[in-house]
């Protein structure tokens, strides 16, 4: 399809590969608060409650935690005298189990501040230890960090897990999906771009991007079935 035919997608675009985490901060911030939300009633509860020699990495967290939750990134990332950070716990307690949790919120943080070698960095060395949502998530911002440093290949790897590990969420893996599927187009890589969408279509037809996704195919030539 010409520009003149469909120049709203077009734009959209170019405008998306300008910097996918400015674009899309609002969708990645709801995102992050659904993995806190995930993480704290389950990791939290596996690695620190349950395992009592692990109870001061949970109160330290904690403190941590209520700065994050009251957007203090900064000060949940690195405290302060009286309120232990999440690096400060990580390097503490670096063992898998009592660690975890605070890799999760160290990379998430990092996302936020804008520093996405150190979010890869913590993201990816947090375990989700096969809790599939929560894996889903930390994919999926794995995904949008590698995106801003422009290292698109990875970028759509951690998005394509991102949509096919926990497909139950279906308004998640969708989004997921489909910023794939633009990463992809913006390459000139429109059959796999396609091949993503048309997943969209037929696995998560009833989601927002799934109402939506027929202009997308219908930009790269493919008409309704």
């Amino acid at each position: 399809m010409s520009v003149k035919t469909h120049p709203e997608p077009e734009m959209e675009v170019l405008d998306k590969a300008k910097g996918f985490w400015e674009k899309n901060s609002k969708a990645i911030l709801t995102t992050s608060i659904a993995v806190i939300v995930l993480v704290g009633g389950y990791l939290g509860y596996k690695y620190l409650i349950q395992l009592p020699n692990e109870k001061k990495a949970q109160e330290e967290i904690f403190k941590a935690e209520a700065n994050f939750k009251k957007d203090s990134v900064s000060l949940a990332l690195n405290g302060n005298a009286g309120n232990p950070g999440f690096l400060k716990v990580i390097n503490k307690y670096g063992s898998p189990k009592a660690g975890n949790l605070a890799r999760l919120y160290a990379g998430e943080s990092y996302l936020i501040l804008g520093d996405y070698k150190n979010a890869i960095k913590h993201l990816e060395d947090f375990n989700a230890n096969g809790a599939k949502q929560i894996e889903a998530r930390v994919q999926g911002m794995l995904g949008d960090a590698n995106s801003e440093l422009k290292q698109n290949n990875k970028a759509v790897d951690h998005y394509r897990k991102a949509g096919s590990v926990f497909p139950e969420d279906q308004m998640l893996s969708s989004e997921y999906l489909f910023r794939a599927g633009l990463l992809l187009e913006m390459a000139g890589k429109n059959k796999e771009a396609v091949e993503v969408y048309k997943q969209i279509k037929e696995k998560f037809p009833r989601t927002e991007k799934g109402f939506g996704i027929d202009k997308y195919l219908a930009r790269l030539g493919e008409t309704k079935s």
